[in-house]
């Protein structure tokens, strides 16, 4: 991959990335798209890691980027053990499974590791993310905050940064307050963008 390069994003990359996010996630979940209103509120959230938060270039024009909150880990000991989670995470559209993906993630991940964060949790896709050495939740012995015991939770991904990080941890895992938007204030945020079409497509997870 020639002329890639991965770095912190700026400031006056903002726009650019939501934009990035908002063709990447459109009608993809959801008629239209939360994420990039997601990432606009993330930013000013003191969980969030300003330390990886980085864009992929691909000569010179962001094709990819990638964000990472501090959250907690409610173990059934009573303590609560610092993790992280990750996303929205994306790569443009006509680039997707190409491999810049794996390439970001890796890279994010490694830079995670470094600042010494012990663990990611996050919702995703095993068959994408199962490459990057993510595991189900479950297998930890984690579980997904307000889910039913027997409900599905193959979407409750895990990795460790730190070897046995999660060794003889058991709890629930809470998702940070700032990814839960609401719709209202989405739709006044995506005003400011070009106009697209919503619309409800098979395989959406939310109406």
């Amino acid at each position: 991959m020639e002329n890639i390069t991965i770095r912190p994003e700026r400031e006056d990359d903002y726009r650019t990335t939501e934009n990035l996010i908002r063709e990447a996630f459109w009608n993809v979940y959801r008629p239209g798209a939360f994420e990039h209103y997601v990432i606009h509120v993330l930013r000013d959230d003191p969980a969030f890691v300003k330390e990886l938060d980085y864009v992929m270039e691909l000569s010179g024009k962001i094709i990819g980027q990638n964000v990472f909150m501090k959250t907690v880990i409610n173990a059934d000991s009573g303590e609560d053990v610092p993790v992280l989670t990750m996303g929205p995470i994306c790569i443009s559209p006509e680039l997707q499974r190409t491999g810049y993906g794996k390439k970001l993630l890796d890279f994010t991940l490694e830079k995670a590791a470094a600042m010494k964060f012990g663990a990611v949790l996050f919702e995703g896709n095993i068959g994408f993310y199962g490459k990057c050495g993510f595991g189900y939740a479950r297998d930890f012995g984690i579980r997904y905050h307000d889910l039913p015991e027997d409900a599905d939770s193959s979407f409750f991904l895990c990795r460790e940064l730190t070897p046995g990080y999660l060794d003889r941890v058991t709890g629930v895992y809470q998702t940070p307050q700032a990814y839960y938007v609401d719709e209202a204030d989405v739709l006044e945020f995506d005003r400011s963008f070009p106009s697209k079409e919503r619309l409800k497509l098979p395989g959406q997870i939310f109406g």
